[in-house]
Formats: C-alpha cells, structure tokens, sequence
C-alpha cells in the first residue's frame, strides 16, 4: 500500500495500479465487507465511509472526506477516470472475480471507494446556516435514514440533525441507498434531548413535529402560514411509534399529512419526502 499511495502522493495523479491477489495487504481495508465484527463502517471498527457505485464514488471523492484508496473493475475506474485524476490515493484495478473474493460478495457496481471520517458541523452551525431543516428522532433503519437525506438533497433541505436512537448516516448502507447524499448534506447529533430544540427557537425556527395525532394542523397550512424567509425545523419520528410525546410536547407545533380513511401513516422516508416538498422554497 505504502508504493502505491506514495506514487500518487508524489505525482498528483492515480494511474491504476492492477493486482489479481485477493490477498495482497494493500486491499485490506476493502476486506470481508460482510462480516460484521470486521465491517470497517460499524461502530467501534475502523471509522471508514465506504462507497459503493460510480455514482456514489463520485459524490465521495467530491466531499470533503479524505480518500484512502478505490478499487474496481477496469470498465468502473475508466468510467471514473476525469474523476480520479487528480486524487492523491491509490487507485486499484483487478477482475470482478478478485474483487468478490476480497469484499466477500460480488459487487453488481463494479468500484468501492474508502475514505477516513472528517470533522463535521456542529448543531449550532447547522442552524446558523439553514432556512428548512430536518430533525430526526429515532430512525434506526438505515435505509430510510439514507433515503431521508436522499430526498432531503433533492427537495432543498440544508440540514439534518439527529436526535436519540439514530444511526449513524455514514454507515454503509445509508451512503448507499442515499445516493452519496450523506456525503452533501450537512448533519450533526441535537444533545440534549428534546431541550436541544430551544437552539433552534433562539435561531428563528418554528419547529413542526409531523405526527397524526388528531387537532395537528395539515403541512399546508403550515406552509400558507409560514412567514416570508421564515425557518421551519421539521421533526419526524420513527417508523412505527413515530415521535415520543416528549419531542411532540417541545415542538411549536403538531402537523399532519391528510390521508384517505383507514391509512394512519406513511414510511417516514416517504413522509420526509411531502414534507419536504411542501415546505421547499421552490420558484
């Protein structure tokens, strides 16, 4: 590994660098992806981010995380080749075969790129920053916290900030199903809980916790009240219980998404989405 990233660190550039050896040392951070207590993502491991598709590896080597290395298939690192070209970590070329033996199952995405952990916003920078924010309580399903940020990305959310019982969104599967999107927008824990919400407040928030709880107000009234330039923090619970009665209590207000009879709720990700969609700032 040392040869490699050296090349790279010296010429500003990452020609590929082929090896067929599901055993050769440099790839060990790549190494057995499926078995858990080895997972480099999980907590208590190595710390790594990991992308997982041309897509996804572009959106990475576009953040603000530093790349450790990639690896892919030759057509997966030509396709990324104006993206790779002035990355300063080594770039590994080898078969699908070599590539399944070393992650531990066969990748339809055909490149894997690891990169450290970086320094992220603090809750107060994040709320200094935005207009319409996301605040989560809860949501431990990887797949919908990644499909939250994916649609918070697409529908103008500036941030997401994370209450109790979350996981984490640099975790595997959550950069996956995101799209990359963890990786754009801007995230940081809320402490304590719900009191951390006072923050918002003193930042010009009117925090909206979306709920089916009867007498809560529909999205669109809240959208139709919403002050020109007005901050809205909105909260969304987990899939199933939703939010606690604690985090309904602080917000400012109850709303709801109008649903025909005998539907009470939606996927929350699917839920985040409407929100979203109703209080984006759209021209």
């Amino acid at each position: 590994m040392a040869d490699g990233r050296l090349a790279c660190v010296v010429n500003a550039t990452c020609d590929p660098i082929r090896t067929d050896d599901p055993n050769d040392p440099r790839l060990d951070d790549f190494r057995d992806l499926t078995t858990a207590d080895r997972r480099p993502d999980r907590p208590g491991g190595r710390g790594f981010v990991i992308a997982e598709g041309a897509v996804v590896v572009r959106r990475l080597l576009a953040s603000r995380y530093p790349v450790r290395a990639v690896l892919g298939v030759p057509r997966r690192i030509e396709e990324l080749a104006g993206d790779l070209a002035g990355v300063r970590a080594p770039v590994y070329e080898t078969s699908a075969d070599t590539m399944a033996s070393v992650v531990g199952f066969h990748l339809n995405r055909g490149v894997l790129a690891i990169a450290d952990k970086a320094d992220l916003p603090s809750a107060e920078e994040i709320a200094r920053n935005g207009r319409i924010l996301a605040v989560l309580e809860g949501v431990g399903d990887h797949e919908n916290l990644g499909s939250i940020f994916r649609n918070a990305a697409a529908l103008g959310v500036d941030g997401v900030l994370l209450g109790p019982r979350c996981s984490d969104p640099l975790y595997r599967r959550s950069v996956r199903v995101s799209m990359g999107n963890v990786l754009r927008v801007p995230f940081a824990a809320l402490r304590p809980w719900p009191a951390g919400l006072e923050l918002l407040r003193e930042q010009g928030f009117r925090v909206a916790a979306m709920t089916p709880r009867p007498g809560s107000f529909s999205l669109r009234e809240l959208r139709e009240t919403r002050p020109e330039g007005g901050r809205i923090a909105l909260l969304l619970g987990a899939e199933g219980p939703g939010l606690s009665a604690e985090a309904i209590d602080a917000a400012d207000v109850a709303v709801r998404i109008p649903m025909a009879d005998g539907v009470d709720s939606l996927n929350v990700a699917t839920a985040a989405a409407v929100g979203f969609y109703e209080l984006a700032d759209r021209g």
